[in-house]
């Protein structure tokens, strides 16, 4: 009896051939609609919470989305960056989070870097702070330089977020991180992608610029599977 019922279900499967290719059409258009539908509700939300993007770890001041942040953790529990350079350190915050992740782990540093010294910077025995312009080229080659004696080189670029200015970034840093290691540019969601469509191009077009020049980095979009991310086309990963 159940082999009976098993070979009438087999029989009603059809094969691609089968298919009615009108049929075929409509569901692929309903799939597309829906994806669509989706993107737009998070579009809105993320349009409405963007505003409200301050947030505190540990009593230091970041402007970060959670959903990137728990993304962080993830790549740095499962590629142990013996180094990760910061470009960018505003009041410390994603430095300070990053060294707590990796007293957990008890592996790792952070060097951040940002124009403005502020004296209220978390202290943090993981974390060195330098002061001066991401794209100076002192100020790359000392942090060249620090690199160099780590095995594992990860890069956040968080500083100005004009597209020239990422482009630039791009091209000084991306020689330090190491293969399988990430290059995350953020705030690619500027500039209508979705939100504050009143800046200029930014680190999206920046990303979008610079990629198809250089083969060893690809998008990895497993890192937006949370569905809203500061960072579209932003998680870059060195595959060699």
């Amino acid at each position: 009896m159940a082999k009976a019922k098993l070979a009438r279900k087999q029989a009603q499967i059809l094969t691609p051939e089968q298919l009615d290719p009108k049929m075929v059409a409509r569901a692929q258009k309903a799939a597309e609609l829906q994806v669509q539908q989706n993107q737009e509700v998070v579009d809105k939300f993320h349009e409405l919470w963007y505003p409200r993007q301050v947030c505190w770890w540990m009593g230091a001041q970041m402007q970060k989305c959670p959903m990137d942040l728990f993304m962080y953790q993830e790549i740095i529990y499962e590629n142990r960056p013996d180094l990760v350079i910061e470009c960018g350190t505003w009041q410390g915050g994603s430095a300070l989070y990053m060294a707590h992740l990796m007293d957990i782990l008890q592996h790792g540093m952070v060097v951040t870097v940002d124009i403005n010294r502020w004296m209220g910077f978390p202290f943090h025995p993981r974390i060195v702070y330098l002061t001066g312009s991401s794209v100076d080229k002192n100020m790359v080659q000392q942090v060249t330089d620090l690199a160099a004696g780590f095995r594992k080189v990860m890069v956040v670029l968080d500083s100005d977020h004009t597209k020239e200015h990422v482009k630039k970034e791009l091209e000084c840093y991306s020689p330090l991180v190491t293969p399988q290691q990430y290059l995350i540019v953020e705030d690619s969601n500027i500039h209508g992608h979705p939100v504050r469509n009143d800046l200029p191009a930014g680190p999206y077009e920046a990303v979008e610029a610079w990629l198809p020049d250089n083969e060893d980095f690809v998008i990895d979009k497993q890192c937006e599977r949370f569905l809203m991310t500061f960072n579209p086309n932003g998680y870059l990963r060195r595959m060699k």
